[in-house]
């Protein structure tokens, strides 16, 4: 395990991460840091806690709406994906469930 040294919004936080992730998580504590510090320079969010949630939301809101690049999914979002591997399993629930009575 290795360590960092980081500042968000100023802060500093020590975060641990494998061998090898050094550069991609310093790339996520450059991503959160600017998403943050725009949010409490917009003046429209105040209290860090606020302005770490607000910028959660809009971390996750952009994750759901990217889109695969390739393949026979690429024309949904994570969302989309999501609630399509939900539908499917409660159709198999419903589908199996006669056969689990059965036994």
């Amino acid at each position: 395990m290795i360590y960092l040294d980081v500042t968000i919004m100023g802060q500093p936080y020590r975060l641990a991460c494998k061998e090898g992730e050094q550069a991609t998580l310093r790339d996520a504590v450059r991503y959160l840091d600017g998403k943050m510090s725009a949010l409490r320079d917009s003046g429209k969010v105040k209290g860090n806690d606020r302005i770490a949630v607000m910028a959660a939301l809009s971390v996750a809101a952009e994750f759901l709406s990217v889109k695969s690049p390739q393949g026979p999914l690429s024309d949904m979002s994570m969302l989309e994906v999501k609630q399509k591997l939900e539908a499917m399993h409660s159709v198999l629930d419903q589908t199996l469930a006669p056969q689990e009575n059965l036994s």
